[in-house]
C-alpha cells in the first residue's frame, strides 16, 4: 500500500505550523517588506502535487517585484487589502478577491492601503523562473498612466 501523505497543517495568525517563514527573494532591492511561506508542493511528502501553494504577506507600504514569466498564477487574497498592477492596469484588492495572472503579464502586488496584504498563490510545481523586465519590456506593456506611476523597480 502506498504511503498516505494526507494531513492538516494548523494555522495561527497567518503562520502555518512547521512551515518556515522565508525571505521573499534572496537578493535585490526591487521589492520591499514581503515574506513567503511555501505551504504545499515543495516538501518531500508533496511529490503527488503538480502545483505549489505559497502564502505571501506584504507589510504596509511594501510591494513585490515587478516581474514577468511564462507560467500563470492563481491568487486569493486572504488578509487585508492593497492593489495589483497587471500590465497597464491597476486594480484594488480586498479580502477574498481573486487574481488570475496570465502568462507574459507584467505584475506587481502592493500593500498600499495602510494594512498588510496577504495572499495565497498557486503555481505549477515545475515552471520557468520569473524575470525582472528591462526598460523595453516595461515600455511595451505599461503606458504613461496609473500603472506607470504605481510600479517600483
Amino acid at each position: 500500500m502506498a504511503k498516505n501523505n494526507s494531513r492538516v497543517v494548523p494555522n495561527r495568525d497567518f503562520r502555518w505550523e512547521g512551515i518556515p517563514l522565508k525571505a521573499y527573494k534572496t537578493d535585490g532591492t526591487h521589492f520591499k517588506d514581503i515574506t513567503r511561506q511555501s505551504l504545499l508542493g515543495e516538501g518531500p511528502d508533496d511529490w503527488e502535487l503538480n502545483l505549489q501553494t505559497r502564502y505571501f504577506e506584504i507589510a504596509p507600504g511594501g510591494y513585490s517585484s515587478l516581474e514577468v514569466h511564462r507560467h500563470p498564477h492563481s491568487v486569493v487574497v486572504i488578509r487585508g487589502s492593497g492593489s495589483v498592477v497587471l500590465n497597464d492596469e491597476v486594480f484594488d484588492l480586498g479580502t477574498f478577491d481573486l487574481v488570475y495572472v496570465s502568462p507574459e503579464t507584467l505584475h506587481q502586488f502592493h500593500a498600499d492601503k495602510g494594512e498588510p496584504l496577504g495572499f495565497l498563490c498557486m503555481v505549477d510545481r515545475y515552471r520557468d523562473k520569473p524575470l525582472l523586465p528591462d526598460t523595453d519590456t516595461i515600455d511595451r506593456h505599461i503606458g504613461s498612466g496609473a500603472a506607470r506611476a504605481k510600479i517600483r523597480i
